[in-house]
């Protein structure tokens, strides 16, 4: 029996980034978590021990900060720069993997003026890429994380098989809530417009959340999908992550009082957790960034 080394990457992890952007009287905060996974000739290291072929992991925090001096600009363009920068200087890296998460800042306002130099985290989801470069082709996967929102009404759930062990009552409305989880993939890397494509996903991900008259999370999660492929032309797939906040009326009748749909319980766990790709029929083979 043989015993042979498999796959394997390593990198530095959850490097925290802030830059700010001084040029003019009004500062911009840019605050990003990056991650680097790098792959290639690395079996002398796994089997002898020897280092000569590994790029430190101190060294590719070092050059996150670096390539920042010079300005982020998008984070997929940020990522490209890295993961192509890591791959083309070294000999020994065949593939790098830059994952970025950005947090959203708000500027404050004084009397009614927006504030130059005051900020206050945002809460309105993470932004996200995942970009992948093998010397010679780049992949890239756009995204958001934590994006809560909520139909009041306007959602159903019934004609559900029922069991022995089913309890659910069937319901013709219900609030609907979940912390949208979407990546979506890019056909290409070539003369995007990240930031657009970015806002135009987030907006259209939102705007069929809020249009849909919902039977079931699974229907909304492919006319979130839909919309964004319908109205984004440069994404050629998108993948959807939705826990389903459950949100239960609370009985109050031992207290003498009704609850016309007004007072709930919401639950944190157990939760159900709907999930899907949705994509377009002539989309491109998605490549590793999907791993």
């Amino acid at each position: 029996m043989a015993i042979v080394l498999g796959g394997n990457r390593y990198g530095k992890a959850e490097v925290r980034l802030v830059r700010i952007d001084r040029d003019g009287e009004e500062h911009r905060i840019t605050d990003l978590n990056v991650s680097v996974a790098l792959s290639g000739d690395m079996a002398d290291t796994h089997l002898s021990g020897a280092n000569d072929k590994v790029l430190a992991t101190d060294t590719q925090k070092n050059t996150v900060f670096a390539f920042a001096r010079d300005g982020i600009g998008s984070i997929e363009d940020f990522a490209l720069r890295l993961a192509r920068h890591f791959v083309d200087s070294q000999e020994s890296i065949h593939f790098a993997r830059v994952a970025i998460e950005q947090y959203s800042w708000s500027r404050l306002a004084v009397d009614g003026e927006p504030a130059r130099h005051s900020f206050s985290r945002s809460g309105d989801g993470t932004r996200t890429t995942v970009v992948s470069y093998d010397g010679e082709r780049s992949w890239a996967l756009s995204g958001i994380t934590d994006l809560t929102v909520l139909n009041s009404t306007d959602s159903e759930f019934w004609g559900f098989p029922r069991d022995q062990y089913t309890t659910l009552p069937e319901t013709k409305d219900r609030i609907l809530a979940t912390a949208v989880n979407a990546t979506w993939r890019h056909a290409t890397t070539d003369d995007v417009d990240w930031e657009a494509s970015y806002r135009d996903a987030r907006q259209n991900l939102l705007e069929a959340f809020a249009a849909t008259y919902s039977f079931s999370l699974q229907q909304t999660l492919y006319a979130m999908g839909e919309r964004v492929l319908q109205h984004v032309p440069g994404i050629a797939e998108v993948r959807l992550s939705l826990p389903n906040k459950h949100h239960f009326l609370t009985d109050l009748t031992p207290f003498g009082l009704d609850n016309p749909g007004e007072v709930f319980y919401a639950a944190d766990r157990p939760y159900g957790l709907i999930e899907g790709t949705v994509l377009r029929d002539d989309a491109p083979p998605a490549g590793p960034a999907w791993d």
